[in-house]
């Protein structure tokens, strides 16, 4: 039978609530749910908990929680990449609360994936991450995947072709729209900034990080896309193109995996992956 167990934890002079979901027998592998923003513990329609439970029953022992300013835990909202404490807060507990573990899988959605990916090569007991759908936007970076991914598909649809012909179609504010969106994917009018960007940001930590990464992409989302089309670029390429980094595609999944046929696919390549490794 599952055995979970609620806490309290602190961290930074406030307290941090999370929930282990633990395993039959002990385990040396746990993985560490690293919730994306906003939200709480138990994900969109539940899918942390859902996960967590089923990592459990496969006999991996997953731990969720609340960063600070969210869900029942106490202090301000942070930034995902001001999270730092926090997780590490939540590693120890989650090592005080199943002694046996010797290595922590980082798992997140979106920038929470993110905030995982860039906390990770300063832990050595991260041993390796999985990453739904990381979070990579940037204006320029939104706007390329919305000219591939949404106009390619929306002129074959044929309720466009049904506005057009009746004349209900807004040429004005559609081409306004347009070149709006065309000036950003162009990068016209974009400041010069010395500042790492948010991309680069993530390819030096992945580049630092020198754990297995399983990655996992829903075809039906402008944030998975955009990440596509970075990982497309020569860098991003040939870090990715390493044997440590392991690829799957959702094909018509959007963004949270929302149906159950998606969800349960998740799960299971997270499984299998963490179990091989364990």
């Amino acid at each position: 039978m599952l055995e979970e167990r609620a806490f309290a934890f602190p961290c930074g002079g406030d307290w941090l609530y999370g929930i282990l979901s633990q395993s039959a027998r002990p385990a040396r592998r746990g993985v560490l749910i690293v919730v994306g923003g906003p939200q709480y513990r138990a994900g969109s329609h539940r899918q942390f908990t859902l996960l967590a439970r089923s990592l459990a029953a496969a006999g991996i022992p997953a731990m969720r929680f609340d960063y600070r300013g969210m869900g029942d835990s106490e202090g301000g909202m942070r930034h995902f990449e001001s999270v730092n404490d926090d997780i590490r807060a939540a590693i120890d507990r989650f090592v005080a609360e199943s002694p046996a573990l010797e290595e922590i899988v980082l798992w997140g959605l979106c920038d929470g994936a993110s905030a995982a990916a860039m906390y990770a090569p300063g832990d050595q007991r991260v041993r390796a991450l999985a990453l739904l759908n990381p979070w990579v936007r940037t204006e320029e970076g939104a706007a390329r995947a919305t000219f591939r991914h949404y106009y390619g598909a929306r002129v074959l649809e044929r309720a466009f072709w049904a506005k057009v012909l009746d004349g209900r179609f807004e040429y004005r504010a559609a081409m306004a729209s347009f070149a709006a969106l065309a000036r950003k994917a162009l990068g016209v009018g974009q400041r010069d900034d010395v500042a790492m960007t948010l991309p680069e940001r993530m390819h030096a930590a992945l580049r630092s990080f020198q754990g297995e990464v399983l990655i996992m992409l829903s075809g039906a989302d402008l944030t998975a896309q955009e990440f596509a089309d970075l990982a497309s670029t020569r860098a991003w390429e040939k870090l990715l193109g390493e044997s440590r980094f392991t690829h799957y595609t959702l094909p018509k999944a959007d963004h949270t995996c929302s149906r159950r046929e998606w969800h349960d696919q998740i799960v299971e390549w997270t499984c299998a992956w963490s179990a091989v490794r364990s």
